[in-house]
């Protein structure tokens, strides 16, 4: 029967376990979004998963709304993220970098201009700024002459990682955030070839993802959706048959792997089984998964392996604490979750330090 210890071969690199850490945005860049040197700590510290998928990486100053923030758009972000990738395989670790863009939920004080979107909404709430949280501001669509100048930013930030060091990208289209805005209805009231049906809608995934195929190989390209619930205002009034497209499409492309985000709750229906019949490829879940709930999932086939966030703040050794059943440490709450201080960071010690 197969666990989450079990090794796994994804995009011809064979990984020593299932358990990958997920993204997970912690803010320890300048404010010119280039990497810090404490980065490639923290990283080499978690590289015992199978897999880690960086934090959101902006794919340019348009797509970049999150302070200190590391991007992939520079020559300077490019030389400083080579420490944090060369330390990850020097510990004998894999690590592909997220690609974001965040969209409508840009605010003009972080890129000096209108956020974008699909369509002119939006975002709910506050946006994080330097000068502190300011409401967000409504966004205006990209022209469809525009559009391919999105795509061909995906396609720079893509052969950026790679020239950083990644093991591969994972395109970033989940959570609210542009792909994401494309894809849903409620983001998206297009009238073009980018809006209305669901191709349309799913239109600028798949050319995002074509492209970066088409510059990387298909063997280091990933895809990361949040098919089910509300994330950041954004939500599809009829989400399976829009995500059994954009799967049975991907699948065609042909990426590395699939990794799904979901609401796991009695008033969120899964997308994932509907995904699991069409997609053929490696299919990741992320959802609050623990031991238990993540070793029957890749047992019975729902997944090929699990992503998990949260635990890995606290838990650099997580996989060995989850294999060997010691406790877990807490996050600790406070700046230290996103503001590029030392505390709350890369001093969280392994299990046998701190029990010591």
């Amino acid at each position: 029967m197969t666990s989450l210890f079990d090794p796994i071969t994804i995009g011809g690199v064979t990984l020593s376990n299932r358990i990958m850490m997920a993204p997970m945005t912690r803010g320890r860049a300048t404010r010119e979004h280039v990497p810090l040197p404490r980065m490639a700590d923290y990283y080499a510290q978690r590289a015992g998963a199978g897999l880690i998928i960086s934090e959101a990486a902006p794919i340019s100053v348009q797509g970049a709304g999150w302070p200190y923030s590391p991007g992939l758009w520079t020559d300077e972000q490019v030389e400083a993220w080579k420490p944090v990738t060369q330390a990850v395989h020097d510990a004998g670790g894999r690590i592909v970098a997220q690609l974001w863009h965040m969209g409508r939920v840009v605010h003009p004080a972080m890129s000096g201009a209108q956020p974008v979107s699909a369509s002119a909404t939006t975002a709910p709430g506050e946006a994080f700024t330097y000068e502190g949280r300011q409401p967000h501001v409504e966004a205006r669509p990209l022209r469809l002459d525009e559009i391919p100048g999105i795509i061909a930013d995906y396609v720079h930030a893509a052969k950026n990682a790679i020239r950083a060091g990644f093991d591969g990208v994972q395109l970033h289209g989940a959570n609210g955030y542009l792909i994401d805005q494309f894809l849903r209805d409620s983001g998206n009231h297009r009238e073009d070839a980018y809006g209305g049906s669901i191709e349309n809608r799913a239109r600028l995934l798949l050319e995002v993802t074509q492209a970066l195929v088409d510059a990387v190989g298909s063997d280091k390209v990933s895809v990361r959706l949040s098919p089910n619930g509300d994330v950041q205002g954004v939500i599809d009034s009829n989400p399976e048959p829009l995500f059994v497209y954009a799967a049975r499409e991907l699948d065609r492309i042909g990426i590395a792997f699939l990794e799904l985000k979901e609401a796991r709750n009695d008033a969120q229906q899964p997308v994932s089984p509907a995904v699991r019949a069409v997609f053929g490829g490696v299919l990741v879940l992320n959802g609050e998964y623990g031991l238990a709930d993540g070793n029957a999932a890749v047992a019975d086939g729902r997944a090929d392996a699990i992503s998990i966030g949260r635990p890995f703040i606290a838990n650099p050794d997580l996989v060995d604490r989850l294999q060997e059943g010691h406790p877990l440490a807490e996050v600790k709450q406070g700046p230290g979750l996103y503001q590029p201080i030392d505390e709350g960071y890369a001093d969280y010690p392994r299990y046998e330090v701190a029990s010591a």
